[in-house]
């Protein structure tokens, strides 16, 4: 599809398709901080964004699970800043929520043409990345995607911190779930992402999302998921008993037939290089206890990583595309 016939097909969309919910937008509870904003207004929440498409990049990521990139790699929609400050995140260029320059105001259009250049380029599915403050606009974007007869998988790529009658809502647009299940220790969530309360919201989304979607990830012939849930967890550096508790929970009041991605990829920042102990690589028996704990509770699909992918998995949302030298 050329860029003058989407921006034609766009043009014709109908109006009231392309306008963002209000009741959302003028006292915002999207997600658990439930801060009230009006993001029209310039007082902003605790996410510090408004109503526009404030979005750092666009662009084709082979780096995900190969269920979710598939062989041709998925079309990632990054939104700018995060409903958590997790302080040793990989994308903190573009989550923190008192840098402005995280991310740039798209058109709507702007937006539709990007995504549908990397569908053009193979893509199957379009994942949104830190979804939870920008729901209202990700349906958008989903329903306008659908009345230009595109129908690419969607996945929600979140950091599990989502409010469950917001899960509910949009679970007519979500094809496959991609959460972060972070801790189930409140401390921890305190202490590193400014969420006490992360544990139990997150509890709760992962079972509503469980109850949509079943345990299994439902793949297309090439190896690509097209429905269901796919967990992942990143194991801390000193702190492999919270991902332990998080595989208990998981095994115990969800199910052992999920698919979880169990990732060893943690690098220090140079934002945490005063914390201990988050401020130095997983040591191998810390992430051995780990895998050791998905086999014995009776975990049998997902993925498990090298020790040294920590070396990997560093984003620049400084350049032109954020996953390539």
């Amino acid at each position: 599809m050329t860029t003058q016939t989407i921006s034609d097909k766009i043009s014709k969309l109908d109006i009231n398709l392309l306008e963002l919910p209000l009741s959302e937008m003028e006292s915002c509870s999207v997600c658990p901080r439930n801060c009230g904003a009006n993001r029209f207004s310039k007082k902003l929440g605790y996410c510090k964004s408004d109503a526009s498409y404030f979005i750092s990049s666009i662009c084709i990521h082979r780096g995900e699970e190969p269920a979710i990139s598939g062989p041709n790699g998925i079309c990632n929609v990054f939104f700018g800043h995060c409903n958590l400050q997790c302080v040793y995140c990989q994308n903190h260029q573009i989550s923190f929520n008192d840098n402005p320059k995280a991310a740039r105001k798209y058109a709507l259009s702007e937006v539709l043409m990007e995504i549908v250049s990397c569908l053009d380029a193979g893509c199957e599915a379009v994942g949104f990345v830190s979804p939870s403050h920008f729901v209202p606009q990700m349906k958008v974007i989903v329903n306008a995607l659908q009345a230009l007869d595109l129908h690419p998988i969607i996945v929600y790529n979140t950091n599990g911190y989502d409010k469950v009658e917001t899960l509910k809502e949009i679970e007519p647009l979500i094809d496959v779930y991609l959460p972060d299940f972070k801790y189930l220790n409140p401390e921890l969530s305190r202490k590193y992402s400014d969420a006490k309360d992360y544990p139990e919201i997150a509890k709760k989304a992962f079972i509503e999302m469980y109850r949509q979607k079943g345990s299994s990830l439902i793949t297309r012939v090439n190896g690509i998921a097209e429905r269901g849930i796919l967990i992942r967890h990143l194991v801390l550096p000193g702190h492999a008993q919270n991902s332990i508790d998080v595989l208990r929970f998981i095994a115990e009041g969800i199910s052992t037939s999920i698919h979880i991605s169990l990732m060893s990829q943690y690098h220090p920042t140079q934002l945490v290089k005063h914390i201990t102990p988050i401020n130095r690589t997983l040591y191998q028996n810390e992430y051995q206890q780990v895998v050791d704990t998905f086999y014995n509770l009776g975990f049998h699909n997902g993925w498990i990583q090298d020790l040294e992918s920590n070396e990997n998995y560093r984003p620049d949302f400084d350049k032109g595309h954020p996953f390539e030298d």
